[in-house]
């Protein structure tokens, strides 16, 4: 089992503690950090939240959040080991030709470490600010996503679609990854069917275990239908310890549902105190397990 250290750019929000929350990650055992993404923050939210009970999203306009791919760049040299993922990155709002540059820049210089987490996103007013199209998002993701890996995947490439339209173009430095791994979160069918379709990596934002639980069986039932082997796809977690359980327990229940990364929110070590309980949870969680 893996573990992922989730929103870890909103806990090294200053230059020397986004530094030193990766190189103790990467000492005690995590063998990825993941940065989250919003371009802007709207004074007035209409929007739900998809994954609070309330539909208010656990952050205020004075919440510091980096462009991950920034962010990630940023930590990469400091910690040569660790993987490099988006949790999520909002693919309608990006330019999929610079994206893809990007990305493939990011893979190369850090030798083959990149995954990129997508969503579709859920905030409306953050689209309107941008001047992004909120109708049929989902579509434009699909689009973007054949976009991406068709820019990824030779020279002279062309490519004619509904929302991504050009003629012969080539695309460097190439990712040093053969296969840039691409996950899909979100909890809706929608990102099921599109997670089982399209990704190597399906991401629930779900801390139910039960919910989390039917999303699963829900993707791989999906795979099938797809032609597509279920195993192919990697399920990543929240972690989330129920009442009363260890951290320990809590692990085991998730790798029992079939999860291959534990995605532990850095939101955990923040404040603090915060790297000792990071160090505390390496030695006490995954010291003890292997794989």
């Amino acid at each position: 089992m893996k573990f992922g250290l989730a929103f870890a750019s909103s806990a090294g929000t200053e230059s020397d503690t986004a530094l030193e929350i990766c190189q103790i990650a990467e000492k005690v055992g995590f063998e990825s950090v993941w940065g989250g993404e919003h371009v802007i923050f709207p004074s007035s939210i209409e929007s739900k939240y998809p994954y609070t009970s309330d539909g208010k999203v656990p952050a205020t306009k004075d919440t510091m959040i980096h462009d991950p791919l920034i962010w990630l760049a940023y930590v990469a040299a400091i910690a040569p080991t660790l993987r490099l993922g988006t949790c999520i990155l909002i693919l309608p709002q990006r330019n999929p030709l610079v994206l893809a540059k990007e990305i493939s820049s990011l893979d190369y210089l850090s030798g083959g470490r990149v995954e990129l987490g997508i969503g579709v996103g859920w905030l409306k007013e953050e689209f309107e600010a941008l001047g992004v199209p909120w109708e049929r998002r989902g579509a434009r993701t699909d689009e973007y996503v054949q976009a991406l890996r068709a820019l990824w995947g030779g020279t002279d490439v062309e490519f004619h679609g509904e929302f991504v339209d050009f003629e012969p173009v080539t695309c460097t430095p190439r990712p040093v990854q053969e296969h840039v791994p691409i996950l899909v979160g979100g909890d809706t069918p929608v990102a099921v069917r599109r997670a089982a379709k399209l990704a190597d990596g399906y991401y629930p934002g779900t801390g139910d275990f039960d919910e989390l639980q039917n999303l699963i069986q829900q993707v791989r039932q999906s795979a099938e239908s797809f032609d597509r082997d279920p195993s192919e796809i990697e399920i990543h977690a929240h972690y989330a310890a129920l009442p009363g359980e260890d951290h320990s327990e809590g692990v085991e229940r998730l790798q029992d549902a079939g999860v291959g990364r534990v995605m532990v929110p850095a939101f955990f070590f923040a404040g603090p105190g915060g790297f000792e309980r990071l160090e505390q949870f390496g030695q006490e969680v995954i010291g003890t397990r292997s794989g």
